[in-house]
């Protein structure tokens, strides 16, 4: 089996349409709050803190906003030092999620929590936070 990383993007990318479909796959604002999300449960699962995370976001967001592709990279390599100074490998992590989600059961029950989200909400059943369409 393939693991590099070109591979592994165009998976993911699959994935998510036959998930989503192409509109969501491809929302930008859904893409950022799911991956905010995501990082934010790694860093929680490690031992981090909301108030830390708060003053994080208080910092990153007082500053200029950064160049996308520079940011992608900067995002990969902080990755991957936090996952070798834990003892894991960024690779099986990400392959064995990817084939944990690509089972059919697995789809149908993310489909399931997506649509019981508010339409272009951050978090679940939080109406404060929803956007019209």
């Amino acid at each position: 089996m393939t693991r590099d990383v070109a591979d592994f993007q165009r998976r993911v990318a699959e994935w998510c349409v036959t998930c989503f479909g192409e509109t969501t796959a491809y929302d930008v604002t859904e893409r950022n709050w799911r991956f905010l999300e995501e990082s934010l449960e790694l860093v929680q699962s490690l031992g981090g803190n909301a108030e830390d995370v708060h003053k994080l976001v208080d910092y990153v967001f007082g500053r200029d906003v950064g160049e996308p592709h520079q940011e992608v990279g900067g995002t990969m390599v902080t990755l991957a030092a936090l996952v070798a100074a834990n003892g894991l490998s960024v690779v099986d992590a990400a392959f064995d999620e990817l084939e944990r989600v690509e089972r059919p059961e697995v789809i149908e029950k993310i489909r399931r929590k997506h649509a019981s989200k508010p339409h272009r909400s951050p978090l679940p059943g939080d109406y404060k936070y929803a956007r019209e369409p």
